[in-house]
């Protein structure tokens, strides 16, 4: 072999480039990775206990724990069929109230708002994150209950031909003797529990919103784009992601919220699919409702009742960080 040839031999290989990191940054590694492996092992071990605490009750119900609606687990008659139509409806009436408030205001404080309002506003945000779930119970129970629900007799009224705005027992032409028909609803539920993911929507999007790069910004505005342009044609489209991601963890939020939907509905353990109608249920309020005086084999019912509500909230967290993952809005992150 010929020098000439050694040396191409040599320049063909790529060469090894060693990182070589000091002690603060190997500590902090290791702080780091050792927090994302204990939060990881923390979820994995909340499932497995659930998992074998439900064994029994799965055994038990079969596939029929998915399809039935009655909560008898003393007469073997149990499932999570009523119980998880109550939880998504309540979900999504909290979510119709929530996103289109998050968005106006994440808007609002990135656009519009002056430098100090916006100071305050987001204060106002995070100070709405901060109180209590037990306070936005006694808020939907003693204030917004009583003076929804002529809104919602008026609703029933004019729009009862709508399947999920009928209210049994009450005919659209006469005036409606009694408001209890429409007490503990799951309107008034998801409104309470819509405030209460505000709060989390809105400081996703607003996060979001203001990355949007400025070139693009000044880019539209020398186009010719007014504010709003420039909102509907750079900041909407760059922030779909994250819109979409801030949505879906507000929602996953929205599914297990448990006192404040405890206090305001009540429970019914049958498909109520009328949302204006006094009654509901949902698997956090059920579990807080049973739990003190059910005997081993109801607590393994619940378990399984809350590891159906685990898997079904985790699997929305992940599907909204894939969402965040793959937009231009979260890519840097």
């Amino acid at each position: 072999m010929t020098d000439d040839e050694a040396i191409e031999e040599v320049t063909d290989q790529p060469r090894k480039i060693k990182l070589v990191r000091d002690v603060p940054d190997r500590l902090f590694r290791a702080v780091a990775t050792a927090g994302g492996v204990t939060v990881l092992l923390i979820m994995l071990l909340v499932g497995t206990f659930l998992a074998l605490k439900a064994a029994p009750a799965l055994h038990e119900a079969g596939f029929s724990f998915f399809t039935t609606q009655a909560w008898n687990p003393d007469g073997k008659n149990f499932g999570v069929a009523a119980v998880l139509v109550g939880t998504i409806l309540i979900a999504l009436v909290a979510v119709a109230v929530a996103v289109p408030l998050s968005v106006a205001t994440a808007l609002y404080i990135t656009e519009y708002a002056p430098r100090r309002m916006k100071k305050i506003l987001v204060g106002i945000i995070d100070l709405m994150a901060a109180i209590p779930s037990v306070v936005y119970g006694l808020w939907g129970f003693f204030f917004l209950q009583s003076r929804l629900a002529p809104v919602s007799v008026w609703i029933a009224q004019h729009f009862g031909w709508i399947p999920i705005f009928k209210v049994k027992g009450v005919d659209s032409s006469h005036p409606v003797s009694s408001l209890t028909l429409f007490t503990s609803s799951t309107l008034i539920a998801g409104l309470v529990v819509g405030m209460m993911i505000t709060p989390v929507i809105t400081s996703i999007m607003r996060e979001v919103f203001s990355q949007v790069p400025m070139g693009e910004r000044e880019g539209a505005l020398g186009l010719g784009a007014t504010k709003a342009g420039v909102i509907r044609t750079v900041v909407l489209p760059f922030g779909k992601g994250g819109m979409i991601g801030g949505t879906m963890l507000g929602l996953g939020r929205a599914l297990g919220e448990t006192i404040a939907v405890y206090m305001i509905i009540s429970p019914v353990f049958t498909i109520q699919p009328h949302i204006l109608q006094s009654g509901a249920i949902s698997v956090s309020s059920l579990i807080a409702l049973q739990f003190a005086e059910a005997n081993s084999f109801g607590l393994s019912a619940l378990m399984a009742a809350g590891l159906t509500l685990f898997l079904m909230t985790l699997v929305i967290n992940f599907a909204a960080s894939s969402v965040v993952a793959r937009s231009r809005s979260g890519a840097s992150s």
